[in-house]
C-alpha cells in the first residue's frame, strides 16, 4: 500500500507586531526571533475552534518549516496592569481558604515588560497528508476564533493562507518543507526590497534563514506544548535543523551584481 500523499500549506505571518514568547512568563514576556511551534500549533487550534482544554496531539504531529523573510526590529512596551474597579491588585500568596490575598501594602498599578517584533515577515510551511491539510486550510479561511501572531493583541495581516499566484485556488504546495520554502517568492515589504536594490554591488541571490523540524537535527527548541490547559501547561523539547534558501531578487540582475556579499575577514586587515 502506497503511503498517503503529502504536501504543505504555506502561511504568511506578517503584521504590525508579533510576539513569540517561548517559555517566558510572569512580569517579563520576551519574544524569540521567529515563530515557535507552540505559537503555530495554537494558531491552527484556534482556527479549528479548539478550546484550551481540548486535545492537541494530532497537531503536534505536524511538521513545520519557518523562513525569515524580514526579521523586523525589537519593540519594548511600557505595560501597566491595574484593576478597573480601583481595588488593590492581588498578590501571589493565598489564604488558608485558598483565596488569593491582596497586596500588602496595597498596590494599585504594576509595571511589566512586553517585547514584540515589529514589521517582521515569516513564511511557514506546514507538512501533513493532504486530507489533514484540506481541513486546516478550510479552518484558516473561516477561523472559529480570532487568530493571532503569538499573542492575542497581535492580529495578522492578509493573506494568511498563501497560494501560488498562478493557482489561487490551490492551497496545497507539492514538495518537502525545504522544497516548498524554496518555491515561495520573497515576502519582504517594499521598503525592505528597495533597501536591497540600493546596495552596491547588488546581490544576485537572496539568502534567507530557515528552521525545519528534524528528528535528526542538531539544535533543540523547548517549545513543544503538551496541552494548552492553563492549569497544566508544560513544554517539551523538539529537534530542528537550521539552513538557508536562496531566492531570486525582485529586480533584473545586471553585470556588476555580486553572487554574494564580499567576505569580511578582519584578520586580512592586519596582514595575517
Amino acid at each position: 500500500m502506497n503511503p498517503p500523499a503529502t504536501g504543505c500549506l504555506v502561511l504568511r505571518l506578517a503584521g504590525p507586531v508579533q510576539s513569540w514568547g517561548g517559555t517566558s512568563m510572569f512580569n517579563r514576556r520576551e519574544t524569540l526571533a521567529e515563530p515557535t511551534k507552540s505559537g503555530l500549533v495554537g494558531l491552527l487550534a484556534a482556527a479549528q475552534g479548539r478550546r484550551r482544554t481540548d486535545p492537541i496531539e494530532d497537531l503536534l504531529d505536524l511538521t513545520f518549516g519557518v523562513r525569515t523573510d524580514q526579521p523586523g526590529t525589537l519593540l519594548r512596551d511600557y505595560h501597566t496592569v491595574s484593576d478597573y474597579r480601583g481595588v488593590p491588585l492581588p498578590s501571589a500568596s493565598v489564604s488558608v481558604k485558598g483565596t488569593q490575598k491582596s497586596t500588602s501594602p496595597a498596590k494599585y498599578t504594576h509595571v511589566t515588560e512586553r517585547f514584540y517584533l515589529q514589521d517582521a515577515v515569516f513564511v511557514v510551511a506546514v507538512a501533513a497528508p493532504d486530507p489533514v491539510l484540506a481541513t486546516l486550510a478550510e479552518a484558516l479561511r473561516n477561523p472559529a476564533f480570532p487568530l493571532a501572531l503569538g499573542r492575542r493583541a497581535c492580529p495578522p495581516t492578509q493573506p494568511l493562507l498563501f497560494t501560488s499566484a498562478g493557482q489561487p485556488d490551490a492551497t496545497v504546495w507539492t514538495g518537502t518543507l525545504l522544497e516548498v520554502l524554496e518555491q515561495v517568492p520573497w515576502q519582504a515589504g517594499k521598503a525592505h526590497r528597495d533597501k536591497l536594490q540600493r546596495q552596491r554591488p547588488r546581490p544576485r541571490r537572496i539568502g534567507l534563514p530557515v528552521t525545519l523540524d528534524d528528528l535528526d537535527g542538531e539544535d533543540v527548541r523547548m517549545d513543544l506544548p503538551s496541552t494548552f490547559d492553563p492549569r497544566h501547561r508544560s513544554f517539551t523539547a523538539r529537534r530542528v535543523r537550521q539552513t538557508w534558501v536562496h531566492l531570486a531578487p525582485p529586480y533584473e540582475t545586471a553585470e556588476g551584481d555580486a553572487d554574494s556579499p564580499p567576505d569580511h575577514d578582519p584578520f586580512a586587515l592586519l596582514g595575517w
